[in-house]
């Protein structure tokens, strides 16, 4: 992956002297492109960062990973340039680019987070961004939104305020089909002319069009891309029965993640045996491998103190082995695949109870609150990404946190969170490597999450749309839709 700008008149870097480590930190600084300007002609400055930061680091307000922002100490604004600054971090991380706070347009919102910033998840339900979504001025990249209809589609049109490389095609909208069983209905009969990589077909559904493609000479093109996305399982370690690492093992050992990947996804993803894939630097292939093995979970399950019963179930204490399997519904395979591990878990004396949710409830409301006993979902990522919103202690959500962080199994090894600081300081490649490694080895082995499978992204392109790229990666291929032509 290679960065390139659009906004800034150079990327920050050691190399140009405009990132420069300060003992145990580092300082950066940026200047914007002097014709940089919200989509409602406001000039995009330094303001816009600074107060970013600002939203960033109140506790009331509900991100992902409050640690970027934590990791900033001073934020200064050229006294002769707005469109000039420099940002100070505490700590000298390796990932401090792609780390930057999204930038807010200050002009907009900053009346509505001195209004209800206080307020847990009040500027979260009250900004714009939420409220009034269209507001030209909330955007400053080749698209605009021009309209919204939750839960149906999300509509763009060209910015005529953007000065970087102008978006052909004049308008984009992006249609949410829950459903991924009627996506194809909707190709053929024009409500959509694509299928992205994010959301749309399940791989196995993707190999059935392409051979529908290929014997009916259809106008489309099934791209597939090898990818980071990673299928697992968390166990919520806050469950009695899950807390006991025998439990997790013999859960993992009682699962035949080849027969699933054979049968779901055409064979085309790789079991996974940690949270990164093998085209990831940080891969290691010394870990444990915990194969299919019916007799070895059983073993764990018997020294866990749970006995098998008459009725093929076990228990403990005069409580059966019960537990839920939540996900997102609406998809098709991922019902198929829930049917199938409980299937299998039976087989070990464990009931399994599958509930889903729609995915509105599930990620912003169950996950969060941690109102789970197992949770089945897929995230995609970077190469070379710190783990510290899912690992470490401070990114379990809580009230007190606002519910930021994504460490939803509740794990807390502070080996774990002292080699994640460790990680994030080291700018020489083969050493970060080696800590990740170690992370690695602490995530395998306690278990705290259940990898299930890498699968690569498919996505259904019309033929004569060009310059469009599949990554592979958590940037997806609208990233670069201003280059599209069609």
């Amino acid at each position: 992956m290679q960065w390139r700008t659009q906004v800034l008149k150079e990327i920050p870097s050691v190399e140009n002297k405009l990132v420069n480590k300060r003992g145990s930190g580092l300082e950066m600084s940026f200047e914007f492109l002097p014709g940089m300007q919200w989509g409602d002609g406001v000039p995009l400055t330094c303001k816009d960062v600074g107060f970013a930061i600002k939203v960033g680091k109140a506790n009331t307000v509900s991100t992902p990973d409050r640690s970027k922002y934590d990791n900033i100490t001073d934020f200064k604004i050229d006294s002769g340039n707005t469109k000039k600054c420099t940002v100070t971090f505490k700590q000298a991380k390796y990932d401090f680019l792609p780390n930057m706070p999204d930038i807010l347009p200050e002009h907009l919102e900053s009346s509505i987070f001195e209004k209800f910033g206080s307020q847990p998840q009040g500027y979260d339900r009250n900004s714009l961004y939420t409220t009034q979504p269209t507001n030209p001025g909330l955007y400053f990249g080749p698209y605009v939104v021009s309209e919204v209809k939750l839960g149906d589609f999300v509509s763009f049109v060209v910015n005529p305020k953007f000065t970087g490389e102008p978006a052909k095609i004049k308008r984009v909208m992006i249609k949410l089909v829950p459903n991924s069983s009627v996506l194809e209905a909707n190709l053929s009969s024009d409500n959509i002319n694509m299928i992205a990589s994010w959301g749309g077909f399940t791989t196995d559904q993707a190999v059935s069009f392409q051979k529908k493609v290929e014997s009916e000479k259809l106008p489309y093109k099934v791209s597939f891309e090898n990818a980071s996305v990673y299928s697992h399982m968390d166990f919520n370690l806050a469950s009695p029965i899950l807390s006991d690492v025998k439990v997790r093992k013999a859960l993992t050992y009682g699962l035949n993640r080849q027969m699933l990947v054979d049968i779901l996804v055409a064979g085309k993803a790789v079991v996974a045996s940690q949270f990164v894939s093998e085209k990831d630097p940080w891969f290691s292939k010394q870990v444990t491998k915990y194969n299919y093995d019916t007799k070895k979970a059983g073993q764990l399950l018997d020294e866990a103190g749970w006995k098998m019963g008459q009725d093929g179930y076990r228990s403990k204490d005069g409580k059966m082995l019960n537990l839920t399997l939540m996900s997102n519904g609406g998809n098709k395979s991922t019902e198929i695949f829930m049917a199938l591990i409980q299937k299998q878990w039976k087989k070990i004396g464990v009931q399994i109870k599958i509930k889903t949710e729609i995915a509105r409830i599930y990620y912003a409301e169950t996950l969060p609150n941690r109102n789970f006993d197992i949770a089945l979902y897929t995230w995609v990522s970077l190469p070379e990404s710190s783990p510290r919103a899912q690992l470490t202690t401070a990114s379990i959500p809580n009230a007190a946190n606002g519910r930021s962080g994504q460490n939803y199994m509740g794990y807390s090894n502070p080996k774990v969170d002292s080699l994640i600081d460790k990680l994030e300081v080291e700018f020489n490649a083969t050493k970060r490597a080696a800590i990740a490694r170690e992370i690695i080895k602490y995530y395998v082995d306690e278990l705290p999450v259940l990898p299930l499978y890498f699968k690569p992204v498919a996505a259904v392109i019309p033929s004569g749309l060009k310059k469009l790229r599949l990554s592979g990666n958590m940037y997806p291929e609208t990233l670069e839709a201003e280059q599209w032509t069609f």
